[in-house]
């Protein structure tokens, strides 16, 4: 087994093109097939069939391209961990929603650092849901994420251990030119463009649960975008280029600042909490968890 036929393999699936792929993979179409053909027999089954202007892949590949993508990753983590190894360094991956990274992942970052000076992390951001499944693939030996009451909370057996870092809220904000369109009492005007979350995105299902204004496009008249991605939405409304819901955690600075203006006695706001999860499999992400237990750093 080569492993760079997994990354052709990957290329192969997002191009679905032979010719586009060996240019990506700087090598010729002749060169690349027989990679390709090498590892379908290794894998022992036909994975990809030729046509005449077009290929075709076969489903089982296509449904186990985040799996594939997962191998690769370790495999190169792996292969890092080897050539970078030091006996007095302790190693935890963590996982977490990209909100939380950039809110609540720096004070976590900073407080172990002061206990453990030999700690280093690699972090990994992604949606929740994928978020969750590193964790329960045992790609990563910590998660941080919100959970919210109106969901079943997540529950793991008794090899993983929690804490609950803290309380945030999602809140109803503008900001930019839109902060001198506002009523009186800070409601937003009707036609007011609005950044809205997917439906099926973590946050679009909690404030679709409760029912809050201007959440998702069935929510508002005049959905200016749409996206999952949080960050995104607090540079756009920085901008004044729509009102959006963000964690407090993200925007308290800009808050303070009058930047961002806070709609929440208008609109209401959305309780959520702060879990982090740690494998105790791995040695470093437990005294790092019992550590933030013990001294209860957090409120």
């Amino acid at each position: 087994m080569d492993f760079r036929w997994l990354d052709d393999v990957l290329t192969l699936l997002d191009e679905r093109n032979l010719s586009r792929a060996a240019a990506r993979r700087n090598v010729t179409q002749p060169a690349f097939s027989r990679r390709i053909k090498s590892f379908e027999h290794w894998v022992g089954v036909t994975l990809l069939e030729r046509k005449a202007n077009r290929i075709e892949l076969a489903p089982s590949l296509i449904a186990n391209e985040d799996e594939i993508k997962s191998l690769v990753m370790r495999v190169n983590e792996l292969k890092q961990k080897i050539r970078n190894f030091k006996s007095e360094q302790a190693h935890v991956t963590i996982t977490t929603q990209h909100s939380l990274m950039f809110s609540i992942f720096p004070d976590l970052a900073e407080i172990t650092q002061s206990k453990f000076a030999n700690l280093t992390y690699r972090l990994r951001a992604a949606n929740r849901a994928e978020c969750v499944s590193m964790f329960l693939r045992g790609d990563v030996n910590m998660l941080l994420c919100y959970e919210h009451s109106l969901f079943t909370p997540l529950l793991f057996d008794s090899s993983v251990q929690k804490y609950l870092w803290g309380k945030d809220r999602l809140i109803p904000v503008v900001g930019g030119k839109l902060r001198f369109k506002l009523s009186a009492d800070l409601r937003a005007d009707e036609d007011m463009p609005i950044i809205v979350y997917p439906e099926h995105s973590y946050f679009g299902e909690i404030l679709t649960q409760e029912r809050c204004n201007f959440a998702t496009k069935s929510t508002t008249i005049n959905p200016f975008c749409q996206t999952a991605y949080s960050v995104g939405i607090k540079e756009m409304v920085l901008n004044g280029l729509g009102v959006s819901w963000l964690p407090f955690s993200m925007v308290h600075r800009e808050l303070g600042s009058g930047e961002i203006i806070n709609l929440s006695e208008a609109y209401g706001s959305v309780e959520l909490k702060i879990w982090l999860y740690a494998n105790s499999e791995n040695a470093a992400s437990i005294k790092a968890l019992d550590f933030f237990k013990t001294n209860d750093f957090v409120e």
